[in-house]
């Protein structure tokens, strides 16, 4: 059982920003470039997946969480 599932800033979060910079960068141009970007973008997440994985946490979840606080203007504030 969970006790804690709160977002805390470390272990895949530079990942998680990294994706969401090259998400939004790749909306900007058109063809193929755009897909191999998006792709790349979601490679990225596949490592604090892993890491939710590991840790024995539902993954979905807490990458949708840390997808809001990135989406957030503020991202220096994720703690």
């Amino acid at each position: 059982s969970l006790q804690n599932d709160s977002v805390v800033a470390g272990g895949g979060a530079i990942e998680m920003e990294l994706s969401k910079y090259l998400r939004d960068y790749s909306r900007t141009i058109p063809g193929k470039q755009q897909l191999l970007i998006g792709a790349y973008a979601k490679a990225l997440e596949i490592i604090p997946r892993q890491l939710c994985d590991n840790a024995g946490f539902d993954a979905t979840n807490i990458l949708n969480k840390l997808r809001a606080k990135h989406a957030q203007v503020g991202t220096a504030s994720l703690v």
